[in-house]
């Protein structure tokens, strides 16, 4: 096992639905620790880039327009291999695929608007802590 820091948003979505406090109860049950929380509206220039791989696909501009749109939560979410068990928790990235007892799986109806958002890979999680909470991971 390794202690691990990562990323995740409450999406826009999750936001307006009410499911913060479902998203933190369900982080904090699993074992880990939110380090850093904070409810904001991203700016533009931070959603580019934090979207960056993808700015060359179709749906770029909709992913950013989305996560733009309205208040997000961003945390730093830490524990034990917290990148891996953080997506499990949060379910397949496409809600139809998504297991039951996930977020997704339980919220969300298209991949669209998938309620939540969690680092892939520790290099991931480096890169979107410090676009978040600069110098503060």
């Amino acid at each position: 096992m390794s202690d691990q820091k990562t990323l995740i948003l409450v999406k826009p979505d999750g936001v307006a639905r009410g499911l913060v406090g479902e998203v933190i109860a369900r982080i904090e049950r699993k074992g880990f620790t939110v380090e850093a929380l904070e409810l904001r509206t991203l700016e533009r220039s931070v959603a580019e880039e934090h979207y960056a791989e993808h700015t060359e696909r179709p749906f770029f501009g909709e992913l950013v327009d989305f996560i733009t749109s309205a208040p997000l939560v961003a945390m730093c979410v830490s524990g034990d291999d917290a990148i891996v068990s953080m997506r499990n928790i949060m379910g397949a990235t496409n809600p139809v695929e998504a297991t039951p007892g996930s977020i997704r799986g339980d919220f969300a109806t298209i991949i669209g608007e998938n309620i939540v958002h969690g680092s892939d890979s520790p290099e991931s999680a480096a890169r979107e802590l410090e676009l978040f909470f600069p110098g503060r991971f």
